[in-house]
């Protein structure tokens, strides 16, 4: 009661009632005594943003004191109080107390509140403390075992902390996510983030060299050193840390420096004085009481005398390590020591090997219960959001603004579908130019065939009548006069005539041989109007032009509208070719690009030009325009005195809507 008298006496105002200088000189029993009387002041209190302000400080006073059941009372106190005015800023924070006293004994819990906590700081804006809550609930995720999501919350909190002067937290992130990713086996990227965590270091800005944030980063580092197998680096910087002031004002850290520096030279093969170290850092765990710290440091010196071929002291070690493992429920070091009891304790082996079986069973049971609880958690904290959302909207509200949705998306399917059968239409009219422009080349072609047909006959008649019956005639002439005379040399001569009589046979023979066979020029289609139209250059210019192409392309499978612009295409280069090239050789090729594609190659050994410097001429841009209209690509390549090349390539999947002349 005298700190509540000294209270009353001493206060002159709601705004000075929390008096922290005087909390932080009293003893803990005193702290408690002094924060009830506030609380009970409280509730005589009327509603307003002072008092909502002193709950959550009698809240954050009685975590520090480690009363978590009265600071649970004062946030939600809190919380009720700002809710009944709709202050936001205050319930996010009562949301985000609440959470704090969760975290250690009921983590779902403690999620809900910082996702509740989370939600509200998004509709202020306040993004800072949306990256505080979700760096809260990742760490929550962490030690549950659920490192997956939890990596996930950590990037979205460095997403929302890009532009924040809250350095301190991004450390608290960075360290968290490499933490996170080494228990993911992704040491560089973990190594990488605890790199940023340090660098963070700088910006706080703080004047003592030897602190908690450096070593710990530093031992983080090192940890991941070690699981790479990169002892001695992890050996150079454990022991830079060593250090007399280390040791004074943060022995528990120069204790976990020592322990760990002994397990990396122990790795790395360098005994000396490591069973020293370890026994030194135990000795200084174990007077401050830090029975997690004990556990890490038994099952490396377990390890350690392990190397030693020191079995017993190795087992005892191990064994008490995972005694401590139980009874502390630290799931991963009772599976680190039940692996090792099971290879190194012949006589338990068996047993040892069915525990960690039936432990890693009970860990991956227990996380995939707490991955779907903490789904479940985010959903029905959105759904019930969401309900309450549309319970506070009009329905005539929704009716208008559903109204306005179908008609925009009518006026925009009709706008498409208009769209659509313009381009349908535009595509059939040049579809119907580039067929009509290939009939008219193949009639051009048959014509040249006809003729050529025309001439084969006549040679084949002149053939049959000046040569062959010629032939004939004057055997049977000779035949008829020697038949009647049977004189020896008679007979030989009638042999000789015979024998001519075959020889007619086989130039007969040889005639009808060659009308059976196929002209070329029966081979009706694009591609005869292709080596036609280059081999017509022979006699107009002295330009060697080579034709070749993929014998694998099906022509007839090519649409109308790209064989007529390769035609034209070919057409207009070999005209440039011709006019400005002064080339040797011109070779124009056309192959098959995967399975849809063709590409068309000319090169020629002429003049050239700097592409830079010099203007193309028409035709060159009727290429490329013929080629851009067919959604093609266009490339060309030339230096003065050194040819040219020009390479377009066509999708021939692409429909194409837009029509050339």
């Amino acid at each position: 009661m005298s700190l509540l008298i000294l209270f009353f006496s001493c206060k002159k105002s709601d705004a000075v009632l929390f008096d922290s200088t005087h909390i932080s000189s009293l003893e803990e029993y005193q702290k408690e005594e002094y924060l009830d009387s506030i609380v009970d002041l409280l509730k005589y209190k009327k509603n307003d943003s002072i008092t909502r302000d002193l709950y959550l400080k009698a809240a954050s006073e009685y975590y520090v004191i480690n009363n978590l059941k009265k600071s649970l009372a004062s946030s939600q106190k809190a919380l009720d109080l700002s809710k009944r005015v709709n202050d936001t800023v205050r319930m996010a924070k009562a949301f985000y107390y609440a959470g704090d006293c969760y975290e250690n004994s009921k983590k779902d819990s403690a999620y809900f509140f910082y996702l509740k906590a989370e939600k509200i700081y998004h509709k202020i804006h306040d993004y800072n403390n949306v990256g505080k809550m979700l760096f809260n609930k990742a760490y929550v995720l962490f030690y549950d075992g659920n490192y997956v999501e939890c990596e996930i919350e950590v990037s979205k909190a460095l997403q929302y902390l890009k532009k924040s002067s809250n350095h301190e937290l991004i450390y608290s992130c960075n360290t968290l996510m490499g933490n996170c990713l080494e228990k993911l086996v992704d040491y560089n990227e973990a190594l990488r983030y605890h790199n940023l965590a340090l660098a963070e270091l700088k910006k706080m800005k703080i004047d003592d060299e030897i602190n908690s944030y450096n070593v710990s980063s530093i031992i983080n580092i090192c940890n991941l050193y070690d699981l790479k197998g990169e002892y001695s680096k992890s050996i150079e910087q454990l022991q830079k840390l060593l250090s007399k002031d280390l040791k004074k004002k943060w022995p528990r850290l120069y204790a976990n420096v020592l322990s760990n520096l002994a397990y990396s030279k122990t790795k790395n093969g360098d005994y000396k004085n490591v069973e020293a170290m370890f026994s030194e850092s135990l000795r200084i765990v174990d007077s401050i009481g830090v029975e997690s710290d004990i556990l890490y440091k038994k099952i490396y010196i377990g390890e350690y005398f392990l190397t030693q071929k020191d079995t017993a002291k190795s087992i005892s070690n191990i064994k008490e390590a995972n005694d401590l493992a139980i009874k502390l429920n630290s799931s991963n070091e009772i599976l680190t020591s039940s692996k090792l009891l099971s290879k190194i304790d012949k006589k338990n082996g068996l047993y040892y090997t069915n525990y960690y079986i039936k432990v890693s069973d009970s860990i991956n049971r227990v996380q995939r219960k707490a991955h779907d609880k903490y789904a479940r958690i985010e959903y029905e904290t959105s759904r019930i959001e969401d309900e309450n959302k549309v319970l506070t909207k009009k329905n005539l509200f929704i009716l208008i603004i559903s109204f306005v949705l179908i008609l925009l998306f009518l006026t925009i399917l009709i706008f498409r579908y208009s769209k659509y059968k313009n381009k349908e239409l535009q595509f059939l009219i040049k579809q119907k130019k580039a067929n009509e422009e290939i009939y008219r080349l193949l009639i051009e072609q048959n014509e040249k065939i006809n003729i050529a047909r025309e001439n084969e006959k006549t040679r084949i008649a002149r053939e049959l009548h000046d040569g062959i019956m010629n032939k004939i005639y004057s055997i049977r002439m000779n035949l008829g006069f020697f038949n009647s005379k049977t004189d020896p040399e008679i007979v030989e001569k009638r042999k000789s005539y015979i024998l001519e009589l075959q020889n007619v046979e086989n130039e007969i023979r040889m005639i009808s041989h060659e009308l059976n066979q196929n002209p070329f020029f029966e081979a009706n289609d694009f591609n005869t109007l292709l080596m036609n139209l280059i081999h017509n250059q022979v006699d107009i210019t002295k330009t060697q032009f080579k034709y070749v192409v993929d014998d694998s392309i099906d022509w007839t499978t090519v649409q109308n509208i790209y064989k007529i612009n390769l035609y034209r295409i070919v057409q207009e280069s070999i005209l440039n070719v011709n006019k400005y090239a002064n080339a040797k050789n011109c070779q124009i090729k056309i192959q098959k690009v995967k399975s849809n594609s063709l590409k068309l190659s000319i090169t020629d050994d002429g003049e050239g030009f700097d592409i830079k410097t010099s203007k193309t001429g028409i035709g060159i841009n009727n290429m490329k325009d013929r080629t851009i209209s067919l959604k093609g690509k266009f490339k060309i390549k030339s230096k003065t005195g050194k040819g040219t090349k020009i390479d377009i390539t066509f999708n021939l999947d692409t429909i194409v809507i837009e029509a050339l002349e």
